[in-house]
């Protein structure tokens, strides 16, 4: 069968058993591949969606994308529907492309009466049959015709009669441009639509402004991160800074919760200015002089943009940080997630600057990408000791994990526990079980008579070429650190020479998933597992546990963003709570799904209990079916939406090194489980006779998926 590649991007903003998914489909409109990617084992597989398939199957991907979070913006709803109506005055045709649940489509036929055209345009297979569903309840499936098919596919006389008068469309990222918004308009106007089309949005404008923040400045400059921790290992070598990096991009984040962090350098400054009603160019630059208004270190470029819906300029959406204030900006937006604003690191430890001096930023966009330089590139090309080049061996990390590897408090944690279990250990051989590149240098490192194997699943090649680079530079010999880029189970003893592994150690960190829910990390019990006939009889596993943790929680603008649908803007969207994970509301028999998060991310929330451990994962056994329960009693008065669980991993025989992912560890995302129904909640001695003082909460781990059922009662 002839398959093609499946181009609309989906972002999940978490991720249940698929935790990973890419798509194919077929040449026939109405059959989809979808990748599903195993979280214990990291095997993968096809799984055939056809277009008379019950919707059931497609439940949890569509659970974790950020459809729900935008059809909750009632802001965003508004300015669109205001604009359409504006625009759409009389019959025309009109196309919608990348139609989601048709609203926009929808919007525009009821603008334009019982006359005109819309042709609705979504490229991905369930959110087709999604549409369809809710065009059915709004009375609308007989007057916007569907295409299955990418805007790019579409022909005039094959898919369409003609050219179309009317563009809408809102195919918009954080960053702006991330979906493609740029080729997929120079399609529409080259061969979709007519000659000076009107469009909604009109217009989008790009802003930036210059920052301090020794936060986001650790979310990327290891090689200063590193200076001042105690276990003598060197990421990033002298010499090589950019080996270990997080890629060259923006990265949406809220920076409303930062805030405090921040500190302003500059005015805010027009940087691009996209018109959707002509044809846009594929690459732009432009040159700013910007002035400092504070003296400091630039940092970040904190950005984001402007819509304009409308041609007149009376209708706007911003997704600007809180702390501007403009006239174009809408103050009564609130907390969503599906746009965020985005952060550009300045390399290294940023450019130092007075108040009242100009710094020259030279801004470029791409088809999807907008990037910035203030000519102060760290190399990536300076020759290693041993004729290496750093391109050769360089590894991309997430933001995330390159603040882990520099986090002073971590580092320590690792050398105690590494230093623990090596004591009395006569040339043990160690197995690094994940993707860490840290542990095998740090085993190295303090025992001069070990082997090292390490397994990289993920890393692989990369993982290897890298350790190789920086071997030297932490002045370790190339044969002491082996890396065979096997998963697990796949390793026998004829991998480590007959030799029985001393030490199985890991973070753990698995390349690739940053985005689980913490409990999915477990992936490293499933290996320890897999790998048991090659240990020794006293050998020792780090981390030797795993321990469950919840609080009750407040998060009020989360909810909101998640809660059940009713009518928007008029149009009944109550069909979809459903298939979106939506929570409140629902059927007895329906839970909410347990999504991964930064709560510190999540807007306005407060924790309303204190801390308790609902079960443990003893990684001295064979992975199995582990069931908790624990009553928590609340300490704050407040509204309980729901729960946030993570693990703490217990790294010593001793339970003396425990790292923590909880809620206030900004590297690791915790789990939400929100409630179906928000409920009142309160300590004993509470005046509120209708706040619930305690819960119950209840767990269960699914080995064979990594999934966690999750129960809860109110006392």
């Amino acid at each position: 069968m002839i398959i093609s590649l499946f181009l609309k991007t989906l972002i999940p903003i978490s991720t249940l058993t698929p935790i990973r998914s890419t798509f194919i489909r077929t040449m026939s409109s109405n059959v989809l591949f979808q990748l599903k990617l195993h979280p214990l084992t990291g095997n993968s597989e096809w799984v055939v969606i056809q277009e008379d398939q019950s919707d059931d199957v497609q439940q949890p991907l569509l659970a974790t994308t950020s459809y729900l979070d935008m059809l909750n913006d009632s802001v965003r709803n508004r300015a669109y529907r205001q604009a359409i109506e504006k625009t759409v005055t009389k019959p025309s045709h009109v196309l919608d492309i990348g139609a989601g649940t048709g609203l926009l489509s929808m919007m525009a036929a009821r603008a334009m009466g019982s006359e005109g055209r819309v042709t609705a345009c979504e490229s991905y297979l369930p959110m087709v049959k999604l549409m369809k569903k809710v065009m059915r309840v709004n009375g609308m499936g007989g007057r916007i015709k569907v295409i299955n098919k990418r805007s790019d596919e579409l022909q005039v006389g094959v898919d369409i009669p003609s050219r179309a008068d009317v563009l809408v469309s809102e195919i918009l990222d954080s960053e702006l441009l991330g979906e493609g918004l740029i080729p997929t308009l120079q399609h529409a106007h080259d061969n979709l639509l007519s000659e000076n089309p009107l469009t909604v949005p009109y217009r989008a404008t790009t802003y930036g402004q210059l920052v301090e923040s020794s936060f986001l400045r650790q979310l990327h400059d290891l090689h200063n991160n590193e200076a001042s921790v105690p276990d003598d290992i060197r990421l990033t070598p002298p010499g090589h800074e950019g080996v270990l990096s997080v890629k060259r991009q923006q990265y949406a984040m809220h920076c409303d919760p930062i805030r405090k962090e921040i500190k302003l350098l500059s005015e805010p400054f027009k940087i691009f200015e996209f018109d959707f009603w002509k044809r846009p160019e594929s690459y732009g630059e432009t040159e700013l002089c910007v002035k400092a208004t504070n003296d400091g270190r630039v940092h970040s470029v904190v950005s984001w943009w402007v819509l304009q819906l409308d041609r007149e300029g009376t209708i706007y959406y911003s997704t600007a940080p809180r702390w501007i204030s403009s006239p174009t900006t809408t103050s009564s937006i609130g907390w969503c997630d599906h746009w965020k604003q985005c952060v550009w690191f300045v390399p290294g430890n940023g450019i130092s600057i007075s108040k009242g001096e100009e710094i020259c930023l030279h801004a470029t966009h791409t088809d999807t990408t907008i990037s910035y330089n203030f000519d102060t590139r760290v190399s990536t090309s300076e020759v290693s000791h041993h004729g290496m080049t750093a391109e050769n061996f360089q590894l991309v990390l997430s933001p995330e994990r390159a603040a882990i590897y520099g986090d002073k408090a971590w580092r320590h944690s690792m050398l105690k526990a590494v230093e623990s279990v090596l004591q009395g250990r006569v040339r043990p051989l160690c197995l690094v079980a994940d993707d860490s590149v840290f542990l095998p240098l740090l085993v190295a490192h303090l025992s001069e008579a070990s082997h090292v194997i390490s397994l990289l699943p993920g890393l692989k090649e990369k993982g290897l070429q890298y350790l190789q680079g920086v071997a030297h530079d932490n002045h370790l010999s190339l044969n002491r650190i082996e890396v065979i880029g096997k998963r697990a189970k796949q390793v026998t003893l004829d991998d480590t020479d007959q030799k029985k592994v001393d030490l199985l150690i890991a973070e753990p960190f698995y390349f690739g998933n940053d985005g689980m829910l913490p409990w999915q990390n477990l992936r490293f019990w499933k290996d320890r597992s897999s790998l048991d006939s090659i240990l020794s009889e006293d050998a020792l596993v780090i981390p030797s546990k795993g321990i469950l943790k919840a609080c009750a929680i407040s998060l009020p603008d989360l909810w909101k963003s998640r809660c059940c649908l009713s009518k928007i803007e008029g149009f009944d969207h109550s069909v979809v709570n459903g298939t979106l994970g939506a929570c409140g509301n629902l059927p007895d028999s329906e839970e909410g799904p347990c999504l991964p998060f930064f709560v510190w991310q999540c807007g306005e929330y407060n924790v309303l209990s204190e801390t308790f451990d609902v079960m443990e994962f003893d990684f001295s056994k064979q992975i199995h079916q582990c069931e908790g329960k624990s009553q928590v009693n609340f300490t704050k008065s407040g509204v309980c939406h729901g729960f946030v669980l993570w693990i703490d991993w217990v790294m010593d025989l001793q339970n003396s090194v425990v790292i923590s992912t909880g809620p206030d560890k900004r590297y690791w995302k915790q789990g939400v489980k929100l409630l179906a129904t928000p409920r009142t909640v309160g300590p004993k001695i509470s005046k509120n006779a209708k706040a619930c003082c305690s819960a119950v909460l209840e767990a269960i781990f699914n080995p064979s998926y990594g999934d966690l059922k999750i129960v809860h009662e109110f006392l």
